[in-house]
């Protein structure tokens, strides 16, 4: 069996991509410093516990399991955070990435699936967007991922190192069979807040914003199911395993969801009311973002099987009351 290093396999998206690896024959090598991961969402394959920034620990990993690629997930991923202590998602994000990029490149591993975000094209100039649109973040986080793109570009250029970067729009939904789900600390989603303001007093959804130039004056977004995007990782795994080159890919589904229509979906799902207010704009959300995801679809044959917001929030509302007994 094959080993495959996953940084991070123990957060929302790293867990449901490990699942996807065992499914197609891989062994998924979870490596997290379990800030933000969780023990119940390792399930395919063992446990390693160590940071990004731990040379001697990453070593010591690699020489025991011998991967064949890293799919590197961990990271930082509050974007307002990153605003406030950009210091943090620069030492993490970045040089604890161009470390495990070291660490992997003196060991000879040279296949590498970076977790990117379309948080890399900042403000978009066209919709949907695509992957030749001009990458000019407008937070810390989204420039710590476009940092993590260039030095693998450089990588790819000087020591033959190949990598897939994945850039995500919104992922959402579970897994279909309920082993696994999104639980974040603290939870900054929409989806996941959507459902924890069903039928309560006690907590409440904030929609942010209704005067947006959108047809119901609430925000657009590109929701891609988790699921999917974990499918994704594997074929950019196969490809890089048939020698293709270093390349960037959008994730998503082509069509956006307002907000108003996330509330109105997860009331018809579960048959109850979201306790809902209604707040100020956030600063620098746009009205919509978009992804083309045409590269993808037509060079590695991804199709999503999740497409629609009802398949998607009804696998959340299953892992949502499943998690909540």
């Amino acid at each position: 069996m094959k080993n495959v290093l996953v940084t991070g396999g123990a957060g929302y998206i790293g867990s449901h991509t490990c699942k996807a690896l065992a499914q197609q024959g891989y062994q998924p090598i979870v490596y997290d410093n379990m800030i933000y991961g969780h023990p119940w969402a390792v399930k395919w394959g063992p446990l390693e516990i160590g940071d990004i920034q731990d040379y001697r620990r990453l070593s010591e990993v690699i020489n025991q399991y011998k991967p064949i690629a890293v799919i590197h997930f961990a990271a930082f991923a509050y974007v307002g955070e990153s605003v406030t202590d950009p210091a943090k998602y620069f030492r993490n994000n970045v040089s604890g990435t161009l470390n495990l990029m070291d660490c992997l490149k003196d060991h000879g591993v040279n296949q590498f699936i970076f977790s990117s975000t379309c948080a890399t094209y900042g403000e978009p100039n066209q919709i949907p967007i695509r992957e030749d649109h001009q990458q000019k973040p407008i937070n810390p986080y989204g420039l710590s991922k476009l940092m993590v793109e260039k030095m693998l570009s450089d990588f790819s250029s000087a020591y033959g190192f190949k990598s897939v970067a994945l850039r995500y729009f919104n992922a959402a939904g579970a897994d279909p069979d309920g082993e696994i789900g999104e639980q974040h600390e603290p939870e900054t989603h929409a989806i996941p807040l959507i459902l924890d303001a069903i039928d309560t007093k006690e907590k409440t959804f904030t929609v942010f914003g209704t005067d947006y130039n959108t047809p119901d004056g609430t925000c657009i977004r590109d929701y891609i199911h988790v699921a999917d995007l974990a499918q994704a990782h594997v074929l950019a795994l196969e490809y890089l395993q048939q020698d293709g080159e270093t390349i960037a890919f959008n994730l998503g589904n082509g069509q956006g969801y307002s907000v108003k229509e996330l509330i109105v979906m997860a009331e018809q799902i579960s048959g109850k009311k979201v306790n809902t207010k209604f707040g100020d704009r956030r600063p620098g959300d746009p009205d919509r973002l978009i992804g083309d995801a045409d590269k993808i679809r037509s060079e590695l044959s991804w199709k999503p099987q999740f497409a629609n917001l009802e398949k998607i929030l009804e696998t959340a509302w299953n892992w949502h009351q499943r998690s909540h007994l």
